[in-house]
C-alpha cells in the first residue's frame, strides 16, 4: 500500500499534463513539421524521492522534472522568431501523503515552476505556482484490482483562475486487460504477458511559458507568453525489464493542436500553429506500478 501511495504523490507532482507514477524517467518527443510549418522536439528528465515519515505509512515526496523544447518554423511569421526557438520548463515537487483511514489516503502537492525561453537569465515572470490535493483509494489485491483518485488541481499556467477537478480511475477487469478513465489521460491496455503490453491512449499535452522579451506585432498587439496545447491519440508498446523498469514507445497524431502567442493577461494575440501533427514519443522509466 505504501508504495502505491507514494506513486500517487508523484502522479500529482506533474500536475495537469501527465498522470505520472515514475521515480525516474528519460523521454524524447518528436512532433514533425506540419502544414503550418511548425515542428517540435522535447527532451524530458524526471526524478522523485519518496521518504517514509513513520509507521503509519505517511510519506514526504521531493523531486523535480526538466523539459527542453526545441522549436522549428519553416513558414514566414510577421515577427522575429528568435524568442520562440528554445524553451525550458523546470518543476520542483514537494508532496505529503498521509493515511486518513483504512480505505483512503490524503495527498497534497506543491509545485513551483520555472517556464521560459531563458534568453536573459531568470526573471520574475518566469515563475509559476501549481498545487494539487486529492483523496486516494485502491484495492491492489482484489480479484479485479482498482485505483480511484478524486481531487482538485490548481495550475497557474492554464489561464483558468480556479481549481479544476482531477479524476483517475484504474481497473484490471481481466487478467489480460486494464483501463484508465481520467483527466488528463485515459487508456485501454492489453497485457500480452509480464514483459510486453500494448496500449490505446487519449491524453492532453502542452505547456504555457514566459517570453522574456515581448514580441510586438504590426497591429500593435504585444505578446509576452506562449502556449502549446494538444489532444493526442496514440498506440503504444511497453517492454518490462522488471516489474518496475521498462522501455516504451508510442506513436499517433495530435487530434487537436494549438500554438498561440498571448499577452500578459493571457488573451490571444497570434495563432502560429493550428494543424495536426504526427506524435512520436519514446523513453525509459522506473515506476512504482
Amino acid at each position: 500500500m505504501g508504495g502505491l501511495l507514494v506513486s500517487f504523490a508523484i502522479l500529482f507532482g506533474q500536475q495537469v499534463r501527465a498522470q505520472n507514477t515514475d521515480i525516474f524517467r528519460l523521454e524524447y518527443l518528436n512532433i514533425p513539421v506540419n502544414d503550418t510549418g511548425v515542428k517540435t522536439q522535447r527532451y524530458k528528465a524526471l526524478i522523485n524521492f519518496p521518504v517514509k515519515l513513520n509507521e503509519n505509512k505517511d510519506y514526504l515526496v521531493v523531486g523535480g522534472e526538466y523539459n527542453r523544447f526545441d522549436m522549428g518554423y519553416s513558414a514566414d511569421l510577421p515577427f522575429d522568431k528568435k524568442e520562440m526557438i528554445r524553451f525550458h520548463v523546470i518543476d520542483f515537487n514537494l508532496g505529503l501523503v498521509k493515511k486518513w483511514n483504512e480505505n483512503w489516503s490524503v495527498v497534497a502537492i506543491l509545485t513551483p515552476r520555472l517556464a521560459s525561453n531563458l534568453l536573459d537569465g531568470v526573471v520574475r515572470d518566469d515563475f509559476f505556482m501549481n498545487a494539487s490535493a486529492a483523496f486516494w483509494k485502491e484495492k491492489p489485491k482484489a480479484d479485479k484490482p482498482y485505483r480511484l483518485v478524486l481531487g482538485l488541481t490548481y495550475n497557474s499556467t492554464t489561464g483558468i483562475p480556479v481549481p479544476l477537478p482531477l479524476i483517475h480511475y484504474y481497473k484490471r477487469f481481466h487478467p489480460d486487460w486494464s483501463y484508465v478513465i481520467g483527466v488528463p489521460k485515459s487508456n485501454v491496455k492489453y497485457h500480452i504477458n509480464e514483459k510486453h503490453s500494448l496500449e490505446l491512449a487519449l491524453f492532453l499535452d502542452g505547456y504555457f511559458m514566459n517570453l522574456q522579451n515581448n514580441i510586438v506585432l504590426d497591429n500593435g498587439l504585444v505578446a509576452s507568453r506562449i502556449s502549446f496545447n494538444s489532444l493526442v491519440g496514440t498506440i503504444g508498446y511497453q517492454y518490462n525489464v522488471t516489474e518496475n523498469i521498462s522501455f516504451f514507445a508510442l506513436a499517433g497524431s495530435t487530434l487537436f493542436q494549438e500554438g498561440k502567442l498571448r499577452n500578459r493577461e493571457r488573451g490571444e494575440v497570434f495563432v502560429f500553429n493550428n494543424d495536426s501533427n504526427l506524435y512520436i514519443r519514446t523513453g525509459f522509466k522506473i515506476g512504482i506500478f
